[in-house]
């Protein structure tokens, strides 16, 4: 059940207790000209079924009355209590205001990214983030899935991602980067194409079942488009062609016990006194032990192994190697 349906069953439940209260008043101040309080009264006390005695004695009518009165508030008052219950010892009122506080924290977001879908692959993309310690926010309409299985840290938004409106609750139109990796391409097709039209300037990364789908998904808006399937079969069969490449590839995944990664740096992160200096002045291995495996440059791209004489330029982004610690050393002598 939904936070919106549990929450219109709790209104629902609320709204049948006082239209019960209003029916005793009015049974009993017309059919035994009590007054007011005492109706109230004799209304809680039937409806509660606590046993306690009339205030005046009632006639044959008001019996009949309180007869039915009771028998009706049974299953009324079990369905009042178990809704409440619901709310208060399994966590429906929690659950509620997470949701609520979730989407106060989303509208101060900036410059964030968007993740929808929390399946095997979403999953694995908010894994990484909340790793690098990126700002993101979740898209899922699971409620079950929020609920039960997504971290409280996440924050979500509950609702279908393909939605002018959900992608707005996300916030798509201050949103830097959007992924999207929903099962079904035709959902990934609609909310690039959505995403795009609410934010020219948004990222998009879409995920593909079919090769058919890749130009459909960049005529629709994504900018890269990725095919799980088609990746995995090609690493299963690299681990009989090149079994020692897939080996190195795994650690940089994080398999095993050695986990090495892969970080890029740009030039305005280094601290002032390493610009314009070469790989060789920088003496990055030595100091360390991470590797420069290679230097995007705006022109010319990628340069793999560059020559230690290369100097960093103000355009320029490293790619390093490097264990965790290797690369944390390097953050902490390097950049600003």
């Amino acid at each position: 059940m939904s936070t919106k349906q549990s929450l219109k069953r709790l209104v629902f439940a609320l709204l049948m207790f006082f239209v019960s209260i209003l029916v005793g008043i009015s049974g009993y101040m017309s059919l035994e000209d009590y007054t007011f309080t005492n109706a109230f009264y004799m209304s809680v006390i039937t409806i509660a079924t606590v046993g306690f005695a009339e205030v005046e004695p009632l006639s044959v009518s008001g019996k009949i009355f309180t007869s039915i009165y009771i028998i009706v508030n049974l299953g009324l008052f079990a369905f009042i209590i178990s809704t409440i219950s619901t709310y208060v010892f399994e966590g429906e009122l929690q659950r509620v205001f997470r949701n609520y506080m979730s989407v106060k924290e989303v509208q101060k977001l900036k410059d964030h990214i968007i993740v929808c879908g929390y399946g095997r692959n979403g999953k694995k993309v908010c894994d990484e983030l909340l790793e690098e310690n990126k700002a993101f926010v979740l898209i899922e309409n699971d409620p079950d899935n929020i609920n039960h299985n997504i971290p409280n840290v996440i924050q979500t938004v509950l609702g279908d991602a393909t939605q002018d409106e959900v992608l707005k609750k996300a916030g798509i139109e201050r949103a830097e980067a959007i992924i999207t990796t929903l099962p079904k391409d035709t959902d990934n097709v609609f909310i690039s194409l959505t995403a795009r039209e609410l934010n020219p300037y948004v990222y998009i990364i879409a995920r593909a079942s079919e090769e058919q789908s890749e130009k459909k998904l960049k005529r629709a808006g994504a900018d890269k488009v990725v095919m799980p399937d088609a990746i995995g079969g090609l690493h299963m069969a690299q681990i009989i062609t090149k079994p020692y490449v897939i080996e190195f590839l795994n650690l940089l995944n994080g398999v095993g016990d050695l986990k090495i990664r892969l970080e890029d740096i740009k030039y305005s992160e280094l601290k002032h006194e390493f610009h314009h200096k070469s790989l060789r002045d920088l003496n990055i291995r030595n100091i360390t032990a991470t590797t420069v495996i290679a230097i995007k440059e705006p022109t010319s791209g990628f340069t793999f192994n560059p020559n230690p004489n290369k100097t960093i330029d103000p355009e320029d982004i490293l790619i390093i190697m490097g264990t965790e610690e290797a690369i944390q050393d390097f953050k902490n002598y390097y950049l600003k």
